[in-house]
């Protein structure tokens, strides 16, 4: 049993079996998709030999209600479809090569035949799908992983395939998860956000482990009401039952359901950040964010405030560790994580030091405008529409600030946006928050980032050196040409650049800066 996500939203269910006869391989299912897809397939079987050649496909499903029926054989490098929509029955002929995959849009259970024929792969192996009953197209692997995903109780091994689809309106990039008897575990398409995930595995409290290291500690750190399901890295060598007092690091996570690899478009920003700062030294935590993963809370309830609390429960939580010294405890927030330090700074002053990645320097008002004039220039619309959505923008945080004036707002737009986490993130204020915050601040930027642009962080780095006495001294900012708002390589930085981007790597000058800044910080307090 499979359950299919659109856009991180369940719509449907697949059961697939996979049985293996003296003749050959037999996949076969039925599965129901909701809006948009609308989707009920009655029954499918695929028909391979013992060498995954296809022989033979049938469905019998109902699209919007509409009976169809597909009834293709495989022969000779050919494909012949006999294809039934209510009364109209046509037929088609494709060239296909003689060993190509059967993969239906309406059957998303076909992807087992692709998970076997993988389990081989190597980046660079090259294979073909047939989409029955429109085209073939070419399959090629670009990087094979070993992951773990952890599941309550039990963690399972697989291997993680990633592969681009040549489509005719351009490549598209697919995940694919196997376990390691070659069954599927989980298949993805990013640009259309859609998942397929085993049932198994589709728990909230699932989690991948993207980037484990030896001796990764995975802990329960009590917070408010619930715990906050957390990773502990620390330096190669080091043993948690000979601690050593380590500098610690925490990484606080951006906007949205933020898992504590911070794992976006298949980049595990913070699981790679915090290997990085483990191999300088560091012990460093990583967690869910309340609400999300294995950490408890309600996410549709949460503020900017609350947020900040969990960060300082996590402070908290490592100065009571034998292996850390509680002194030197560091703070890193990424995007609205940036945020979320500084109010936590503000409140703690056993926080050591911040480092800023990616933060605004206004407000949260002022920084959704500022997206969405960026976004309106991107569009071809007359401008009298581009300024009609601009003060519709305005109307909607207008009336969620104030609680009220929600008369001509579509309804649909007042439920996305009448949050208590959109009221926080629009009255946060950045430069009332930092005169309250005495720490040495390091702030970074990729020269690219269009979620939050270099002016802001110019801005936000203003506001720091604006600071009062030594503290706005203890200031650092380093921007990083070619790096977008996920801290990787790109073209443009735009959002829609984000799924097809081949180095998934975050940049080791970023963290060489980020390692060696927090090194030198710790130093200089050390002396006085």
């Amino acid at each position: 049993m499979f359950t299919v996500f659109l856009n991180g939203a369940p719509i449907g269910t697949v059961e697939v079996s996979v049985q293996r006869a003296a003749d050959g391989i037999v996949i076969g299912g039925v599965s129901r998709m909701g809006p948009p897809l609308s989707l009920v397939v009655r029954n499918v079987e695929i028909r391979y030999d013992l060498e995954w050649k296809p022989i033979e496909y049938t469905l019998d499903a109902a699209v919007r209600g509409q009976t169809v029926r597909v009834h293709t054989i495989f022969a000779s490098g050919t494909a012949t479809s006999e294809v039934t929509q209510v009364d109209k029955t046509v037929q088609k002929t494709d060239s296909v090569a003689a060993d190509t995959l059967v993969l239906p849009n309406a059957f998303y259970g076909a992807y087992e035949a692709l998970a076997v024929r993988l389990a081989s792969a190597k980046p660079g192996t090259e294979l073909r799908g047939y989409v029955v009953p429109q085209l073939e197209v070419p399959i090629k692997v670009t990087a094979v992983t070993e992951e773990r995903i952890q599941v309550p109780g039990r963690t399972v091994a697989t291997r993680h395939y990633q592969a681009t689809f040549g489509a005719p309106t351009g490549p598209v990039d697919v995940d694919l998860w196997s376990d390691l008897s070659g069954r599927l575990v989980r298949f993805s398409v990013p640009i259309q956000s859609l998942d397929v995930v085993r049932a198994d595995i589709a728990t909230v409290a699932a989690r991948r482990e993207t980037a484990a290291r030896p001796g990764d500690e995975h802990v329960s750190i009590p917070a408010s009401g619930f715990v906050l399901g957390a990773t502990v890295s620390r330096p190669a060598g080091v043993s948690a039952t000979k601690p050593a007092k380590l500098p610690a690091v925490v990484l606080v996570g951006g906007s949205g359901p933020t898992d504590r690899d911070e794992t976006v478009v298949n980049i595990p920003i913070f699981a790679q950040l915090a290997g990085a700062l483990a191999d300088a030294g560091f012990l460093v935590v990583r967690y869910d964010k309340r609400g999300v993963g294995q950490s408890g809370g309600r996410l549709e309830v949460a503020t900017l405030s609350d947020y900040a609390d969990d960060a300082d429960a996590v402070v908290k939580y490592l100065e009571k560790r034998k292996d850390v010294h509680r002194k030197r405890i560091a703070m890193v927030g990424h995007s609205e994580g940036a945020w979320t330090a500084l109010l936590t700074a503000s409140r703690d002053g056993s926080i050591a030091a911040l480092a800023l990645i990616g933060g605004a320097g206004t407000t949260g008002a002022e920084l959704i405008l500022e997206q969405q004039q960026h976004a309106l220039e991107r569009m071809s619309i007359p401008d009298a529409e581009k300024q009609a959505k601009v003060e519709l923008q305005r109307k909607i945080q207008k009336a969620v600030v104030a609680g009220s004036g929600w008369e001509g707002i579509p309804a649909e737009l007042r439920k996305q946006a009448d949050t208590p986490w959109f009221q926080s993130f629009l009255l946060f204020d950045p430069a009332k928050v930092l005169r309250r915050v005495k720490q040495p601040i390091l702030i970074l930027q990729g020269g690219l980032d269009t979620q939050v642009s270099v002016i802001q962080h110019e801005k936000l780095a203003a506001l720091a050196r604006a600071r009062k006495g030594p503290a706005g001294r203890a200031v650092q900012a380093n921007t990083f040409a070619g790096l977008n708002h996920l801290l990787v390589p790109a073209t443009t930085g735009e959002a829609e650049e984000y799924a097809s981007l081949k180095d998934r790597n975050v940049s080791k000058e970023l963290l060489d800066t980020l390692a060696t800044w927090l090194k030198a910080t710790f130093a200089a307090l050390e002396k006085k």
